[in-house]
């Protein structure tokens, strides 16, 4: 469900398919002197090279998703997988940084990550470049993210997660131009939540009967 809704914020970016609907239901296309019209650049992802940071399940099934949209992906994680070697070229952080025409993340918020993208991180990146993040808010420093998409470095954003939920009245991505931000709903799938419903059931079922399962010690 992450994965998908990752991939959809990337395809809203490639297409404002929501703006062209409502450009269309506000009459822009009955007087249009054309067959057709666009509003904005339309963006192929064919051929385009997509960095994901962290390729856990998440980031391994955005790196599926990214391989049959036709592009290359590149991956950065603690620990390497053989899954993940089969999708993604493993390459350094700062490889990835500079590589990359998309940058999604999808690791937890620790001490290492909380703030890894910044002024100096964002300036290591190609200008243009697309930035997603459906993991958590903290990873990202907003208000150099802001400023990037002021200065166009990055050409836009799209966040399922802020640094602090609910989001608040200041919270800079809500003023900053070319900037998407969803309610934290990457995870909310009707068939997602019936998952997390039936682990549960399970968890406690297996606990019941002296054999737990997805201990955390």
């Amino acid at each position: 469900a992450v994965a998908q809704h990752t991939i959809a914020l990337l395809l809203e970016i490639c297409h404002h398919i929501g703006e062209h609907n409502r450009s269309v239901h506000q009459g822009d296309w009955q007087n249009s002197p054309d067959f057709c019209y666009w509003n904005y650049p339309l963006i192929e992802l064919v051929g385009k090279t997509i960095g994901i940071i962290g390729l856990g399940k998440i980031g391994c099934a955005t790196a599926k998703i990214a391989k049959a949209l036709g592009m290359k992906v590149l991956g950065y994680a603690r620990n390497q997988t053989e899954e993940g070697k089969t999708l993604a070229e493993y390459t350094d952080l700062e490889t990835l940084l500079r590589s990359s025409d998309i940058i999604s993340l999808h690791c937890p918020a620790t001490d290492s990550t909380t703030g890894m993208i910044n002024a100096t991180s964002i300036a290591k990146m190609k200008k243009g470049v697309i930035l997603i993040n459906t993991s958590r808010g903290q990873l990202i420093v907003e208000n150099d993210l802001k400023e990037a998409l002021l200065s166009g470095h990055v050409k836009a954003a799209a966040v399922d997660v802020v640094s602090r939920e609910p989001i608040q009245e200041e919270n800079p991505l809500l003023s900053a131009p070319n900037c998407i931000v969803t309610p934290h709903i990457a995870w909310a799938s009707k068939e997602c939540r019936e998952r997390i419903l039936a682990t549960t059931i399970n968890n406690i079922k297996a606990y019941m009967s002296n054999s737990p399962q997805n201990v955390v010690n």
